[in-house]
């Protein structure tokens, strides 16, 4: 069974992207596995070499279980957000018998901003840094949420129907890409 690790790149309770990836959670119930970035540190070299935390060795253990990872990215000024950006970098690092838990995994980003443009400029900042991870990047389409905040109520559900529809698709999609 494809089991595909979700991780939000954002720690803000009301979230939009965590919003995103709940809804996609529900609509596909048991494919997506989320994954928790709240305590992972800031990356230390030293930090590393005393020990790599636990909270960063759960995530790279849940990576490396996955059939592929999908992230719900925010756009901080037009470029991805540092909290995520982290996370990626101390899953980067090799780790007992966890080296790269990157090579050929493959990789969705999907995204939801109040502004105009969706996610647009964060989702083709990720590009590079996957492809020198090695990650298999699925370029089968794009979600790009703009207007979020007309589009999920109060409680964080996700209203649109369209939106849900187009969604549904995008996982569907990107499950099959990460079973081949």
């Amino acid at each position: 069974m494809t089991s595909i690790l979700g991780i939000s790149g954002s720690l803000r309770k009301g979230s939009y992207n965590t919003s995103l990836l709940r809804t996609a959670q529900n609509l596909l119930p048991g494919v997506i596995q989320p994954g928790d970035i709240s305590d992972v540190p800031l990356y230390d070299g030293d930090i590393e070499l005393a020990g790599v935390p636990d909270s960063v060795l759960r995530l790279k253990q849940q990576l490396a279980e996955s059939s592929g990872l999908l992230l719900a990215s925010p756009e901080y000024n037009n470029s991805v957000p540092g909290v995520l950006k982290n996370t990626i970098d101390w899953l980067s690092r090799p780790s007992g018998n966890l080296k790269n838990v990157f090579r050929d995994k493959p990789v969705a980003v999907i995204g939801a901003s109040p502004g105009g443009f969706g996610t647009v400029m964060a989702q083709s900042a990720w590009l590079p840094v996957f492809r020198s991870l090695g990650a298999r990047h699925w370029s089968g389409g794009r979600l790009m949420v703009s207007g979020a905040g007309s589009l999920f109520d109060e409680r964080g559900e996700l209203t649109d129907k369209a939106l849900q529809e187009r969604l549904e698709k995008y996982i569907t999609e990107f499950r099959a890409f990460c079973e081949r």
